[in-house]
C-alpha cells in the first residue's frame, strides 16, 4: 500500500502499539497528464532521528500548535457560514465587510487589484512559496517523528497547473494513533506556517535596527528604478533622495504613498462635474504662486472656449485668483463669477514659475500668519488650471553627487530658507496622473552610510522577502485550516468528529461529509469572488 497522510474515516485504537520506521527502498515517480510528483526518502533518517530525541520537548510544541489551530478552524467556519448566508440570501449583512474578510481569509488584499505582477515578483512569490510549504511539511514530518512515525517520502507534486508538495506516512500506523497524536501531527503544518509569520513580521520590526550600523532608515526615501517610459525619467535616476512633496517633507516610502493617495482623491474627487474651471480650483485652492505683473504681461493670455483651456508645448495654464477664499462660490456658474471677479487665463513657463513665492495654504511646508490670498503689491496670485484626473506637484530631491550632497537629506527642507540656492538641490513639477508616479518609481526607505551603489538594493529585497514570505505563509496556514477536502482542514475535522461520542459512528460519518461538502462549495464560492474582484 502506497504511504499517505490519512484522509479516510477510521477508528482509532490507543497509543500502546509500538511504533518503528518505515524503510522505502525503492520510489517510483507519477507522470500523467494532469498530475506528475518527484518523491524522495533522503530525509526520512534525519528527520526521524531528531524527532525521537527530542520528543518531550516537540509534543509540547506542537500541543500548542493543536490549540491554535482549532481556533482558526472554527474562525474560518464561522466566515464560511456567513459567506453561505449572504449567497442564499437568507440575511442581507455588510457586503464591504464581506470583501475584507474575504481577502483576509485567503491573504489577498484588495490594493493588489489590477495592479500588474512584474518578473521580480513572481521570483519573490516563488521563493517564498518554497520555504512556507517545505516548513508546512517539515512540521508534519517532526510531529509524526516525535510519535514515532518516519514518514515514507517527501514528494513535490503539480496537478494540473497547481504546484504543491506532501509528506507520506503509513495509514495503518496513523490509525493506531490515539485522537491527541493525530491532532498533533494534522495541525502542525497550520501551526509552522503560523509561527513563520510571526518570525517575519519581528524580522520586519527590527530589520531598521539590524541594519542601522550599515544604513540610514527613515530620513528621505531613495530612488532605485525609474521606469524608462516614465515621465520623471527625466528628472529622477537611481541613488537620488526626495525630499519633499509639495513642501511636506518626505520621511520613508509610507510617508511617499500616504501623501500620493491624497493627491489622487483630491484630484478625482470632482470627476463627475464637467466645469473646468471649478473642477481646477477645487483641486488647486489653496496652492498658488506669486506671480509678478512683469511676468504676468510676458505671458500669454488665452481665453476659455468650451470647456478646454490649452497653452502652447512646454507652457502651463493658470488662472489668477484675488483672494483664495472666495475661489469657490456656490453657484454653478463659476465662469460667470470668474469674469465678475476680474480674473484671467495664462500661459507660464513651469520652471519660471517654481522659483517664486508661494501663496495660499495648500503648501505642506508653508507657516505664514499672513493672509492665504495675499501677495506683495507688485504680483498676483495665480493657480495650476489643471484636467480632471490630474495633479500639480512640486518634487523636492538631492543627486548623490558630489559627495556632500548625501547629507542633505537629512535637513528639514521647510526649516532652511537657502536650500533652493543650494546645487544638491533640485525641484520639478508633475503634471498629470498622480498613479502613474507611484508604479514608476521604485523607492526604499533605506539609504548606504557609504557613497557606492554596492548594497542599495539589499534593504529593498529583504523586505520584499519578508513580506512575500509572510503572506504566502499567511495564506497556507488558512487554507489548510478550511474544511476542504484533500487539505489539513479535512483531516483535522476527521479527527474531531471522534469526540462527539453522543453520534453514533453512522450520523458521525454523515455529519463530516456534509460539513466537508458545504465547506468545500463555499471555498469555491469565495475563491470566485475574489478572482473576479482581482479581474
Amino acid at each position: 500500500m502506497e504511504g499517505r497522510r490519512i484522509r479516510r474515516f477510521g477508528r482509532w485504537g490507543s497509543n500502546q502499539t509500538t511504533l518503528l520506521p518505515v524503510r522505502v527502498n525503492r520510489l517510483s515517480n507519477t507522470i500523467s497528464c494532469w498530475y506528475c510528483d518527484c518523491k524522495s526518502s533522503i530525509l526520512n533518517e534525519p528527520l526521524f532521528r531528531f524527532g525521537r530525541r527530542y520528543s518531550r520537548g516537540l509534543k509540547a510544541w506542537f500541543s500548542m500548535g493543536v490549540g491554535f489551530s482549532l481556533a482558526v478552524l472554527s474562525a474560518v467556519t464561522m466566515i464560511l457560514l456567513y459567506e453561505i448566508g449572504q449567497i442564499l440570501c437568507l440575511y442581507y449583512g455588510n457586503t464591504q465587510m464581506s470583501n475584507v474578510m474575504s481577502e483576509y481569509l485567503f491573504g489577498v488584499p484588495s490594493t493588489i487589484s489590477g495592479l500588474p505582477i512584474s518578473v521580480a515578483d513572481i521570483g519573490y512569490l516563488c521563493i517564498s512559496s518554497i520555504i512556507s510549504v517545505s516548513v508546512h511539511e517539515l512540521g508534519h514530518a517532526l510531529a509524526a517523528a516525535s510519535e514515532g512515525i518516519q514518514m515514507e517520502y517527501i514528494a513535490v507534486f503539480l496537478a494540473v497547473l497547481f504546484p504543491g508538495a506532501l509528506v507520506a506516512f503509513n495509514h495503518e500506523l496513523l490509525q493506531a494513533l490515539s485522537k491527541g497524536s493525530a491532532l498533533r501531527i494534522y495541525c502542525a503544518g497550520v501551526w509552522h506556517n503560523a509561527v513563520l509569520c510571526a518570525v517575519c513580521a519581528w524580522a520586519l520590526f527590527l530589520q531598521p535596527s539590524i541594519l542601522y550600523p550599515f544604513y540610514i532608515h527613515d530620513e528621505g526615501p531613495m530612488v532605485l528604478d525609474v521606469s524608462p517610459t516614465s515621465p520623471l525619467s527625466s528628472y529622477l535616476s537611481p541613488g537620488d533622495v526626495i525630499i519633499s512633496l509639495d513642501d511636506i517633507r518626505i520621511n520613508n516610502v509610507q510617508e511617499w504613498s500616504q501623501i500620493i493617495a491624497v493627491l489622487t482623491e483630491r484630484s478625482y474627487q470632482n470627476s463627475q462635474n464637467h466645469n473646468l474651471l471649478e473642477n481646477s480650483m477645487k483641486r488647486s485652492v489653496g496652492k498658488g504662486y506669486c506671480i509678478p505683473y512683469s511676468l504676468v504681461e510676458e505671458g500669454k493670455r488665452i481665453s476659455l472656449e468650451g470647456n478646454e483651456a490649452s497653452c502652447p508645448d512646454e507652457l502651463s495654464a493658470f488662472i489668477s485668483i484675488p483672494c483664495l477664499d472666495q475661489a469657490m462660490p456656490d453657484d454653478d456658474n463659476l465662469e460667470v463669477n470668474h469674469q465678475r471677479d476680474g480674473s484671467e487665463l495664462r500661459c507660464f513657463y513651469a520652471k519660471d514659475v517654481l522659483k517664486l513665492e508661494k501663496c495660499g495654504d495648500g503648501w505642506g511646508g508653508l507657516h505664514s500668519n499672513r493672509s492665504s490670498c495675499l501677495c506683495s503689491k507688485e504680483g498676483t496670485c495665480f493657480l495650476p488650471l489643471l484636467l480632471t484626473g490630474e495633479a500639480w506637484m512640486e518634487i523636492t530631491y538631492s543627486s548623490p553627487s558630489p559627495l556632500q550632497c548625501s547629507q542633505l537629506g537629512r535637513m528639514r527642507v521647510v526649516d532652511d530658507d537657502n536650500f533652493r540656492e543650494n546645487p544638491c538641490v533640485k525641484t520639478f513639477v508633475f503634471v498629470g496622473d498622480v498613479i502613474s508616479i507611484k508604479h514608476s518609481v521604485l523607492l526604499t526607505s533605506y539609504r548606504p552610510r557609504w557613497s557606492a551603489k554596492f548594497g542599495a538594493h539589499l534593504p529593498y529585497v529583504l523586505e520584499k522577502f519578508l513580506m512575500f514570505t509572510f503572506h504566502v505563509s499567511l495564506t497556507l496556514a488558512l487554507l489548510n485550516s478550511l474544511p476542504v477536502y484533500f487539505l489539513d482542514g479535512e483531516a483535522i475535522s476527521e479527527v474531531i468528529i471522534h469526540y462527539f461520542r453522543f453520534l453514533s459512528s453512522r450520523r458521525r460519518r454523515t455529519v463530516l461529509q456534509y460539513f466537508l461538502i458545504g465547506g468545500t462549495v463555499a471555498s469555491i464560492l469565495i475563491f470566485v469572488r475574489v478572482f473576479l474582484v482581482l479581474l
